[in-house]
């Protein structure tokens, strides 16, 4: 017997993902979208097809905006009577998605939220590996029924994702701490230089800047609606980062910002090396080794590959672009121990190289 196909409405970076991946887990995905053209597009990427009227379908995933979400919750249960229904919105309490508790056919329905994105959107930036390793919240409301709980899990769990049950509250707190705010913040930050910066200036940035401010180029429209809607989570953690970079200032100012400026360094250096490392694990002391790097077709490749040659893993890769010119540099992190084994074999291999130590894993 074949199963009813998943239902993935809306085909935007996130909703075409989830279909692209759960069609690589094997599931028959249809699709729905009100705008016709990132329908047409998700189709195209073979994403699935789009939602017939005689289909019967066996979950619905939503994947619409904030603001969407209950309205089109409450849509998707009334017409696809016995399927379970989850979404993929970043603000998880049921208060703030104005949906009413008593309704009756809710029990069908948990929320979930997959921690994974870009800050490029629609459907031609959306890939089935989005997911993989990421985490994914599920969030049960309390009507929420055992069937309709382990559906949104399959989802998770088919796009590659690593489940983690917790309540819409501890959710909304939760990542107004560890998404939202970065999100304020980074775009804080790219705002400010963007008003100062000189001709000259932006001659001179460097790696530091652009990884600060990368998800400062996210989708203005939607983040407006996510902190708008999870404030009351998030708005005390701004207000938090805002004075300390106020008490910094006023040290700074006043000529005593070498310890203000050491305190801070010291707490923050505490706080990444909490961070998970690579697969959510413990991070681990890094050596790096730098690569001289032409900016040419396969010259990453040639890398790693004399890097697999050496055999030395590399834990994780970053590259910088040199500004005006037509180089850069790779930045291979592996095990501490490994760099100068690595350093010396890529080194024989013709690549200009240097290594620093201990950095910790990201």
């Amino acid at each position: 017997m074949t199963l009813a196909p998943t239902l993935v409405v809306g085909t935007g970076l996130v909703g075409t993902s989830v279909a692209l991946a759960l069609q690589a887990a094997g599931r028959l995905v249809v699709l729905a979208d009100s705008d016709e053209a990132a329908l047409a597009l998700a189709v195209a990427r073979g994403a699935g097809r789009p939602l017939g009227a005689a289909d019967e379908v066996s979950h619905v995933v939503l994947a619409v905006p904030p603001s969407a979400v209950a309205e089109v919750l409450r849509a998707a249960l009334a017409s696809h009577v016995g399927a379970t229904v989850s979404d993929v919105c970043s603000i998880k309490s049921l208060a703030a998605l104005e949906i009413e508790k008593n309704t009756p056919e809710l029990a069908r329905y948990v929320g979930g939220h997959p921690l994974a994105g870009s800050e490029r959107g629609g459907p031609a930036a959306a890939r089935p590996d989005l997911f993989v390793g990421r985490p994914w919240a599920i969030t049960p409301h309390l009507e929420a029924s055992p069937v309709a709980l382990a559906a949104a899990r399959s989802v998770a769990v088919d796009c590659g994702a690593q489940p983690i049950v917790l309540t819409p509250e501890a959710h909304d707190e939760a990542v107004g701490l560890v998404s939202h705010l970065p999100q304020a913040a980074a775009s804080a930050l790219a705002a400010t230089v963007g008003q100062h910066a000189s001709q000259e200036a932006f001659a001179l940035v460097g790696q530091g800047l652009r990884d600060s401010t990368r998800i400062a180029a996210s989708p203005p429209q939607l983040w407006a609606q996510i902190l708008g809607r999870n404030a009351r989570a998030v708005a005390p953690f701004v207000n938090e980062l805002a004075e300390r970079l106020a008490h910094l200032g006023r040290e700074l100012g006043r000529g005593a910002g070498e310890a203000a400026v050491t305190a801070l360094l010291t707490e923050a250096n505490a706080a990444v090396g909490r961070l998970p490392g690579k697969h959510s694990t413990r991070r681990e002391a890094v050596d790096v080794v730098i690569a001289v790097l032409k900016d040419a077709p396969g010259a990453l490749a040639s890398l790693l590959a004399d890097a697999h040659t050496a055999g030395v893993n590399v834990e994780d890769i970053r590259i910088e672009h040199a500004q005006g010119a037509a180089i850069g540099a790779a930045r291979l992190l592996v095990l501490a121990g490994r760099g100068d084994g690595l350093a010396a074999a890529l080194s024989a291999a013709g690549w200009s190289v240097s290594v620093e130590a201990d950095e910790p894993a990201g």
